[in-house]
This record gives structure tokens, C-alpha cells and sequence, in this order.
């Protein structure tokens, strides 16, 4: 008799949505709103200034988009921008290349050290930015590697790595085990097994992976600064040294412009994703 009454409740207990108690809390509606105002308030101005006519970025006198035909024209922000694509560009290829033969290595199976090796990869996120700006010039310095565009994509594809790293290691602990024993129930060796099983249902982790690394790469200001020797100028670096001037339209379309390419590199992932997505209803 207990069990036949409480089963009803057990099941429209289970049945209410997650989370539910949120909307007995409308305060905290307001306070997310406020939170992506802070958030996202800077880009806006930050975009609409860029538009504005006035020398002085703070004085609003009209719409222009001379700044940005003043910005695409000079040859030094071409080049850093040119600088910026090539190497993150390359320094994402290589990355999610080796932190996905890493997450492979280190997911499939334990050996003596596994732990080590793990973290061992994951320490650059635990670091900060300066000490390993610092460690990787002194590096260089030692082994007397020129500075440039060489000496700075090396830089950033380590530096990179276990940011491609998480989200591939992430893929691959939640992907079904069970797919790859069907495959060698089916006498695939494991390079079949890798290839036809394996690295498909890794692609979203994989394009994750990438997509970060050209963002982090991309954006990255202070292990630029340390290790581009003459020639190797990127688009922050670029903004970095223009910004001590003060700050002018100029700046503000330039960062527009570095903003749109990260922006860019978010949506194609989600297109990407999106059609994978698609591909694994039909099929």
C-alpha cells in the first residue's frame, strides 16, 4: 500500500525539470542581465567608437569608416596581421596535432607515470603567462635560437598545446568504449579502429581543440612580446604599442578587426559542429 502511494510522487518528483527552484528566484534574472551588461558593454563601445569621425575617441562628432580605410592601408598592420593568421595559423595545426596524440596516449590506457605525464601536460594552464614568457626567452637565449616568427610559433604551439588538450581529453573520456571493442570484434586492427571509429567521434573534440588553440594563440599578448624579434610584430603587440600613444579610433578598429577574426574562429566552429551534428542524424 506505502509503496503504490509514495510511487506516484517518486515519479513527479523525478519528472519536474532540473534547476526548477531558479524560478522562484526572479532576482536573479536581473543580476545575469547585469553580469552580460558588464560583460559585453566594453565591445560595444569599443565598436561603436571605432566608427566615430572624431580624432579623439571619447568625443562623439559623427559616423565615419575612415579609420578602418586608414588602418587597412598601413603597411605595418598588414603585416601584423599577416603575422598574427601565419602564426596561429601553424601554431594551431601543430598543437591540436600533438595534444590529440597525447589525449590518445594518455586516455586508452595506464602505464607507469600516467599521472605525471598528465600533469605534466595540463602545467602550462597552472603557470603564469609571464614565468613561462620568461622561461621560454631564457630557453631560446641558452640554445641561442634567433628570435621571430620561427622562435615565436614555437612558442605558441606549446604554450598552446594544453589549451587544444582539455577539450580533446574531455571528448575522449566521454566517448563510448564499447564502439571501438565492436570494431575489433569485427577484426579491424587498432590503426582501422583509430581511424574509422576513433578520430570521427573525436572530431568535435578535436575541432574544440583548435578552435581554442587559434584563439589563445591569436589574442596572445605577453609571450609575444617576449620572444617576436624584429619583423615578427603581431596584431597585439601591435595594438600594445600603438595603446600607449592613448587610446584613438584608430586603436579602436584595429582591436575591432582582432575581435571579429576571434569571433569568426567561434563561428566556424559552430558550423562545423552544427553539420557534424547533422551528419550523425541522418546516418
Amino acid at each position: 500500500m506505502t509503496q503504490t502511494t509514495t510511487q506516484p510522487m517518486i515519479n513527479e518528483v523525478a519528472s519536474r525539470p532540473r534547476w526548477s527552484f531558479i524560478r522562484k528566484l526572479p532576482w536573479l534574472k536581473g543580476w545575469t542581465a547585469l553580469f552580460l551588461l558588464y560583460l559585453y558593454a566594453p565591445i560595444f563601445v569599443l565598436i561603436a567608437y571605432s566608427f566615430n569621425d572624431n580624432r579623439i575617441a571619447q568625443i562623439w562628432t559623427g559616423f565615419s569608416t575612415r579609420w578602418y580605410t586608414k588602418a587597412f592601408s598601413n603597411s605595418d598592420i598588414q603585416r601584423a596581421i599577416f603575422n598574427s593568421l601565419q602564426v596561429a595559423t601553424i601554431a594551431t595545426i601543430v598543437a591540436t596535432l600533438f595534444a590529440t596524440m597525447a589525449a590518445l596516449v594518455l586516455s586508452q590506457r595506464r602505464f607507469r607515470g600516467h599521472t605525471l605525464a598528465s600533469g605534466l601536460v595540463s602545467l602550462p594552464l597552472l603557470v603564469p603567462e609571464i614565468a613561462t614568457a620568461v622561461a621560454t626567452l631564457s630557453f631560446f637565449a641558452a640554445i641561442k635560437f634567433p628570435l621571430g616568427i620561427a622562435s615565436l610559433t614555437v612558442a605558441h604551439i606549446v604554450f598552446c598545446i594544453p589549451f587544444a588538450f582539455m577539450p580533446i581529453r574531455a571528448r575522449l573520456a566521454g566517448m563510448d568504449k564499447t564502439l571501438q571493442e565492436a570494431g575489433r570484434d569485427l577484426y579491424a586492427n587498432d590503426l582501422q579502429v583509430l581511424w574509422h571509429v576513433t578520430l570521427p567521434l573525436l572530431k568535435p573534440g578535436i575541432f574544440a581543440g583548435a578552435i581554442l588553440a587559434f584563439i589563445i594563440s591569436i589574442d596572445d599578448v605577453i609571450i609575444s612580446l617576449m620572444v617576436a624579434g624584429a619583423g615578427a610584430t603581431t596584431l597585439p603587440i601591435y595594438i600594445y604599442g600603438m595603446i600607449r600613444l592613448g587610446v584613438s579610433p584608430e586603436i579602436n578598429a584595429v582591436s575591432t578587426v582582432l575581435f571579429l577574426i576571434s569571433i569568426a574562429a567561434v563561428t566556424a566552429y559552430w558550423l562545423i559542429s552544427t553539420m557534424y551534428k547533422e551528419d550523425l542524424d541522418v546516418h
